[in-house]
């Protein structure tokens, strides 16, 4: 099983923006699920500091997020945003989970 976090920030004029944005990468991946993957994305109480999970079965499974237009859109639009913090992406480590994939 593979994981990673994305943490960034924006300007406080594009979080909703951003939400919105991101909230059609998700339909998009509800009406065409990456079979192996759960994707989530949430807030800090900022309200423009933003958190993207990515758990999947292995890299494959992973980069196939890339392969979504949705996706690739909302990462455009992040680009031309100009945040405050640039997305990081960090491998998280599995020490244990209750479900499998």
């Amino acid at each position: 099983m593979k994981a990673v976090k994305v943490k960034y920030a924006v300007k406080p004029e594009y979080a909703a923006q951003n939400k919105a944005n991101i909230r059609k990468v998700m339909e998009a991946l509800k009406a065409n699920p990456i079979e192996g993957m759960l994707y989530s994305s949430y807030t800090l109480e900022d309200g423009q500091s933003f958190v993207h999970i990515n758990i999947a079965k292995d890299d494959a499974t992973i980069a196939k997020l890339n392969d979504v237009q949705e996706f690739g859109e909302f990462r455009k639009a992040l680009k031309a945003s100009e945040p405050i913090a640039p997305p990081k992406a960090t491998k998280l480590h599995l020490v244990s989970a209750a479900f499998e994939l």
